[in-house]
């Protein structure tokens, strides 16, 4: 527990609850993790390294949990389910202290009204890894404390008493945990008590199946676009087609006579329409003329020449050893990569309701905190009085860590005194997203007389990915000298090199770039280790073997070192090019956990074709194995569509395309036929899977394309030269 002098507190019956059904025992106190060091450097070391703690309740499981009269628990998670299978591993984590069997836990997620609220996000490979320690110390603490009331109703000592899958039994006699809760008006929180050995785990470490799957395959309402309220109306806002526009004014009269329009809300951002159905809704959209001051001449070959080395701000963020010494011999390539879209399946969707002096607010969100706030601040209402009922994510990897569409649709529910829903079309989307930032790299390496590098930079540009978010204050940027999130993978992770000097370059950008599934991750490692693939050649050394003798030998290193061993001996990797197929290799480090990757590859009527990754992984203590290869998969089809395919365009101040189609992804029939992955676990506790084996994919696949052609590719997505 975070405060020891909180152990007997004592808790009313209010916050402590037996209902029937799936009803109540109810999750976070507030907790802060603060960074101090003197050194610019060594913060943003650690904090690209960081594995960052859950901050808040973490001492009364009444706001956690529900304990049912049919002797079931309730799960309230303050972290989200975007279909990584977070709500899986957590009722395992849960299940295995709270000893209830796993089709006794029912994973839900915590509406803000359950004071069980996570004041960051729903993000950065942390659900699992920052639940860790305090949910199973939160269920072992209710386990605890249902143990000592059903010691008083048993009239047995609490030593006496065991308990298998919720039923606690001593001395002959037996006690639900429902009816060990029944009837308790004061609980006594206890200090944390001693955790299950690793040896005695029952669930942790198993492949249990998604807790989740029956409701996504039965097409059960379970997202943000599904949501209702009784009586709604239906909302739609005028959004602008170009780059930097802001509100002029609006012409509603046409619109305000339209059939089932019921009001047209102005504020000074943005335009709402509220009508008696979606499509009565949009047709009055199209009848309204905003007139906005945008950028109209905008073209990609000004953001191409804007994001170049050299320009903007820089922050040194690694450097060790010296600078080159002798430029004849320093090998520079270039690398680019362009705008991404999230692309997500479920486009963003809100249903709002404000009734007098409080809203409730159902949404698709990573963010129910700040969701909450923003409402509360807009509309002038107390922050409690604003209720967030979180909903399943039909893919977030970014985009829903700021949905600040609520406040819009809050504001016209306000103005109707009805419940309004209102979610984003598709074009909405693409020109509205929070794009990932195009990126250019200027990386140089010297070979030594041995032929491995003496000297390795790596200079880097980007736009905002943390920087300037509603989640990352731009003082903190100010202060660490550098985004956290673009520098993510541009760090060298080859140490052992004498020299070596990471350098990011800063450019404001006059679009909204933020996060995006990875952060800088996937664009810094396709630029370093593709770089690192051509120094292996030109020193006419294995690509594995030039790699491990450039590792250092601090933990994290050795267990980088281990990822590529375990991947090369997986794939059998070879350096021949035979039957038309190469395999490439790359291998990174993100958020404490090392992946590498073999790409195996071929070319047909000039296409780059995947046909089988081999992935090696070291996310520490595996809670569901099957879970995480099922992310290491999903994360190589994700990004091989972002290294081949997708891309974003400015055409004359405006963003394109805007639909599926012309947005190119990748489709079934381009992934490959075999996704092999290793899990290796070199440490005892569990660490970040979400984004890390989205760093080596890109550069994997342009290693192998490198030796089947010859030609070195250096831009994203990856397409070959005609000659080819």
């Amino acid at each position: 527990m975070a405060d020891k002098e909180k152990d007997s507190k004592k808790v009313s019956r209010r916050k402590f609850l037996v209902k029937g059904g799936l009803g109540t025992i109810g999750v976070v106190a507030i907790g802060a993790y603060l960074f101090r060091s003197p050194i610019r450097r060594q913060i943003l070391g650690v904090v690209n390294s960081l594995e960052a703690p859950y901050l808040d309740n973490i001492d009364q499981p009444m706001i956690w949990f529900e304990v049912t009269s049919d002797n079931n628990i309730l799960l309230h998670s303050p972290k989200m389910e975007m279909g990584q299978g977070t709500f899986t591993g957590i009722a395992q984590m849960a299940a295995e202290e709270l000893s209830v069997s796993m089709n006794q836990i029912q994973v839900v997620h915590a509406a803000s009204s359950t004071g069980n609220v996570d004041s960051f996000a729903t993000g950065g490979s942390t659900s699992i890894s920052g639940l860790w320690k305090p949910l199973r110390e939160l269920s072992a603490m209710l386990r605890v404390m249902l143990l000592k009331e059903a010691a008083l109703k048993m009239n047995v000592d609490v030593d006496q008493l065991a308990v298998v899958d919720g039923v606690i039994s001593g001395n002959g006699k037996t006690l639900t945990y429902a009816q060990a809760a029944e009837g308790v008006e004061d609980w006594e929180v206890p200090d944390v008590p001693v955790l299950k050995d690793a040896k005695d785990y029952k669930y942790i470490g198993k492949p249990i199946a998604r807790v989740d799957l029956d409701a996504k395959v039965y097409g059960d309402p379970i997202f943000g676009m599904d949501a209702e309220m009784p009586n709604m109306l239906y909302g739609a806002v005028v959004r602008p087609s170009k780059i930097g526009s802001t509100f002029v004014s609006a012409d509603t009269k046409a619109a305000e006579s339209m059939p089932g329009v019921v009001k047209i809300v102005v504020e000074d951002d943005f335009v709402g329409i509220v009508a008696n159905s979606m499509i009565a809704a949009e047709n009055a959209k199209g009848a309204i003329n905003v007139t906005w001051d945008s950028y109209d001449n905008l073209n990609t070959d000004a953001i191409v020449k804007m994001m170049t080395v050299g320009n903007g701000k820089s922050s040194v963020i690694q450097q060790n050893g010296d600078s080159f010494d002798d430029q004849d011999e320093v090998v520079t390539l270039e690398f680019r990569s362009p705008i991404g879209a999230h692309a997500q399946i479920e486009p963003n969707g809100v249903v709002a309701y404000v009734d007098g002096d409080s809203a409730t607010i159902k949404i698709s969100t990573q963010v129910v905190g700040l969701t909450r706030k923003e409402v509360a601040k807009r509309l002038d209402l107390d922050v409690e009085k604003v209720n967030v009922i979180p909903t399943y994510l039909g893919g977030g990897f970014g985009r829903r860590l700021h949905t600040p569409h609520a406040v819009q649709a809050a504001i016209m529910s306000k103005s109707v005194g009805k419940p309004v829903k209102y979610f984003f079309s598709r074009k909405e989307e693409f020109q509205h997203d929070m794009f990932r930032p195009p990126t250019h790299h200027v990386i140089k390496g010297k070979l030594n007389a041995e032929g491995y590098l003496d000297g390795l930079e790596h200079q880097f540009v980007s736009g905002d990915v943390a920087t300037d978010s509603a989640l990352i204050p731009n003082a903190l940027t100010n202060f660490l000298g550098a985004d956290v999130g673009a520098i993510r993978g541009g760090f060298i992770q080859y140490t052992a090199i004498p020299n070596f000097k990471a350098e990011c370059w800063h450019v404001a950008l006059p679009f909204a770039t933020s996060w995006w599934r990875s952060l800088g991750l996937l664009a810094n490692t396709f630029a370093m280790e593709s770089f690192i693939d051509e120094m292996a050649l030109k020193a006419k050394k294995n690509a594995v073997d030039f790699r491990l003798h450039q590792i250092a030998d601090e933990p994290i290193d050795i267990r980088l070192k281990n990822v590529i061993k375990a991947t090369a001996e997986k794939a059998n990797y070879s350096e021949e090019v035979k039957d038309g197929r190469a395999m490439g290799f790359a291998a990174s480090i993100d958020a404490n956990t090392p992946c590498a990757q073999v790409a195996e590859v071929s070319i047909v009527d000039n296409e780059i074709v995947v046909h089988k990754v081999t992935v090696a992984m070291d996310p520490g203590l595996a809670v569901n194995p099957d879970q995480i290869r099922a992310q290491c998969e999903g994360c190589v089809i994700m990004g091989m569509s972002a290294v081949l395919y997708e891309q974003m365009f400015v055409v004359d101040g405006e963003l394109t395309p805007t639909i599926y189609g012309p947005y190119q992804m990748a489709l079934m029939k381009n992934a490959p036929k075999e996704i092999d992955v290793v899990l290796l676990q070199g440490k005892d506790t569990p660490g970040a899977v979400g984004e890390p084996p989205l760093g080596p994919i890109g550069a994997a696949i342009a290693n192998a394309v490198r030796r089947l052609t010859g030609e070195r590719l250096t831009e994203l997505p990856l397409k070959l030269s005609k000659k080819a």
